[in-house]
């Protein structure tokens, strides 16, 4: 089952009022990758919000989080997150990943 264009347009507009940073979808066989100022770092399958799992975001997350498979196949678990209404939770989950996630990045050249 893939993503509904009703729940990807309610996803963007809560996570745009987090205040986060640019935020972005892409089709992607029939779900969506997630960018923040350019910056992959979920995935929406089924309707549902995945996050990479970063140690920021462990951090930030603290005890209270979940983990699955974004879609039949993955390898990697990420965050699964049900709750993205929450703006100031949403604004610090992604901006800490996306700058984990660009170190990384860095760190490998």
């Amino acid at each position: 089952m893939a993503s509904s264009q009703a729940f990807i347009g309610y996803f963007k507009e809560q996570l745009a009022a987090s205040g986060a940073g640019e935020i972005y979808c892409r089709k992607m066989f029939g779900d969506y990758g997630v960018y923040c100022d350019g910056v992959f770092f979920a995935l929406v399958c089924d309707d549902i919000f995945f996050v990479k799992i970063t140690e920021a975001g462990k951090a930030i997350l603290g005890e209270n989080y979940s983990t699955g498979l974004a879609y039949s196949g993955a390898k990697t678990p990420m965050f699964k997150i049900d709750d993205f209404e929450d703006y100031d939770l949403m604004r610090q989950l992604i901006q800490a990943t996306c700058a984990e996630l660009i170190k990384k990045g860095k760190d490998k050249k």
